[in-house]
């Protein structure tokens, strides 16, 4: 199973000006090739853009809402990158929650079972 990690950056809101390219819609198309072979250099790949809501403080007490546009990349982790979850982290299926359930600690064994009359002394 292939392993990926993403990458979001903002999506550039304006194109720069290059040579040789005229118009607004070329500056910005020019811009945005520039933005993802930049990063496809960098082993990137270039999934998808999304537009966002996010939350934003206006004034002392009050928020609002902006759409944000994004850039989404990913790219495939090697074996070695691949670090399985902590053992307190939480199990994201039910075949891997009985599994959790199954590794008990041997402390723990002993500490939940009942005590017996040698040990007891209040028989």
């Amino acid at each position: 199973m292939t392993v990926y990690e993403y990458k979001v950056i903002p999506a550039p809101s304006k194109g720069r000006k290059v040579a040789g390219v005229k118009g607004a819609e070329a500056r910005f198309a020019h811009t945005l090739e520039a933005e993802i072979n930049d990063l496809a250099a960098e082993g990137w790949d270039y999934l998808r853009s999304d537009i966002l809501p996010s939350e934003e403080r206006q004034g002392l007490t009050s928020t609002h809402t902006v759409y944000r546009s994004v850039l989404v990349f990913r790219r495939a982790l090697l074996p070695a990158e691949v670090t399985e979850p902590p053992k307190d982290a939480e199990p994201e299926t039910q075949q891997q929650q009985i599994e959790v359930e199954n590794e008990a600690d041997p402390d723990d064994i002993a500490d939940n079972e009942p005590p017996s009359a040698e040990t007891d002394p209040s028989r």
